[in-house]
């Protein structure tokens, strides 16, 4: 047993959990932060998920990860260095995604310098998958946000005309008889676009191991985000149109978001079945 610690593979362990529990002492208030985003930000509640999933396709690649284990690489060093460097810069710029990507960096340059470029390829897709739990700079998620806000409001005027329900648009705000409706941030599909994209990229690992189909999964997920959660600001019209602004609102507003992330994912699992048909 003892031998086996001081073997070139033991000590190499025995280092990778020291590094693990200074990365975790360094990272814990950056990691606190990411929970806290997850709890009270429903646009990224799905980064609770990201962790665990991350962490179970590490452990499923852990023998091949391993095996591969050869040289340390210098280059790992300056990888730690680097996502140190940042992590400083974003705690003394009070910049939460520069501390939030340094965690990323780091990790990289620790699994490098310890077990080398080899073993580096075999958790590479683990420790980037990590990158959907951290959420979108304030200044990019604005960006896309207003477009998919107005994109949203231009669909569900068009399907309530086809439906015969007057409606007029200004920007993102719906007039109809009763009442208006504002196609909000949180109904811009941002937040379906992240859950879907996670469902997608997972569910593409699982049930294909043909990497275009992966990808092309995950490039799938976002028109059928957008699509859906079109239906969904149209519902909601149309429910507000014939049955009162009060349709538009609390039970059947939330219960419409859940139904149409089960059409979504149902869409995802019919592409896929539709792909695999024609690739036969």
């Amino acid at each position: 047993m003892s031998c086996d610690l001081f073997a070139p593979q033991g000590r190499r362990n025995i280092a990778m959990v020291l590094l693990a529990a200074t990365f975790c002492l360094l990272y814990w208030d950056v990691m606190v932060k990411l929970v806290h985003d997850w709890r009270i930000d429903e646009n990224y509640s799905h980064g609770f998920l990201v962790p665990p999933i991350a962490f179970y396709l590490a452990w499923e690649r852990r023998q091949k990860f391993f095996a591969c284990a050869g040289e340390p690489s210098v280059l790992g060093a300056l990888f730690v260095l680097a996502g140190v460097g940042l992590l400083v810069l974003g705690v003394l710029g009070a910049e939460v995604f520069t501390t939030e990507i340094s965690l990323l960096i780091t990790a990289v340059g620790c699994v490098l310098f310890l077990y080398g470029k080899q073993a580096l390829k075999v958790w590479i897709f683990p420790i980037l998958f990590l990158l959907l739990m951290i959420p979108i700079p304030a200044i990019i998620f604005n960006q896309v946000a207003f477009p998919l806000q107005l994109l949203a409001s231009r669909f569900a005027e068009t399907s309530l005309d086809f439906l015969r329900v007057p409606a007029l648009r200004e920007g993102n705000v719906i007039h109809l008889a009763t009442t208006s409706l504002e196609v909000a941030e949180a109904c811009s599909g941002i937040r379906s676009l992240m859950s879907l994209l996670t469902l997608a990229i997972v569910y593409g690992y699982f049930m294909d191991s043909r990497p275009w189909v992966r990808v092309l999964m995950a490039i799938a997920s976002i028109p059928v985000a957008i699509l859906t959660n079109g239906f969904r600001v149209a519902g909601t019209g149309a429910a507000a149109y014939f049955y009162g602004p009060s349709a538009a609102e609390g039970f059947f507003h939330m219960f419409s978001g859940w139904i149409i992330f089960i059409s979504a994912s149902a869409m995802l699992v019919l592409i896929h079945r539709t792909i695999c048909w024609h690739a036969k």
